[in-house]
């Protein structure tokens, strides 16, 4: 399972014209599903997007997680990310999980992640528009 998340000021998803997340500072998480993945790497990302020092204390060092400044997460379901890019030109998708594993465990983490902070979501399989205000820029990958 795969997050690369980004801090932000700002990030929003619309589809068809409507927003349909929305959040102020915190994490943008583009989420990525893979064959082999299940509800325990769900949980382990899900704690480790959670408490990840990525935003700066009194001393501008990166100390915080999302939780300890108050912030929100917007977790955007991108199965790109599990693409293999090794060879040619052209990605392959094999690894990526099919889409009924895919939504059920972009759901679960989602509402792992909502038990302590608040979470927006994009829509699972549309075509999303997705805005944001990167703060930093400040961007990790994130592979359990």
């Amino acid at each position: 399972m795969i997050a690369l998340i980004q801090r932000v000021s700002t990030a929003k998803v619309e589809v068809e014209g409507e927003v349909v997340g929305q959040i102020g500072r915190g994490l943008l998480v583009l989420l990525g599903v893979e064959k082999e993945d299940d509800r325990v790497k769900a949980d382990k990302l899900a704690e480790k997007v959670l408490n990840y020092r990525i935003f700066s204390d009194e001393n501008d060092k990166m100390n915080l997680n999302v939780q300890q400044i108050g912030g929100e997460l917007l977790v955007v379901s991108q199965f790109t990310l599990a693409a293999d890019t090794q060879k040619g030109l052209r990605p392959s998708f094999s690894k990526g999980a099919a889409p009924d594993l895919a939504d059920e465990l972009y759901q679960y983490f989602s509402q792992k992640c909502a038990q302590s902070i608040r979470v927006a979501n994009g829509r699972f399989a549309a075509d999303m528009q997705v805005s944001l205000t990167n703060d930093g820029p400040v961007t990790f990958w994130l592979n359990v």
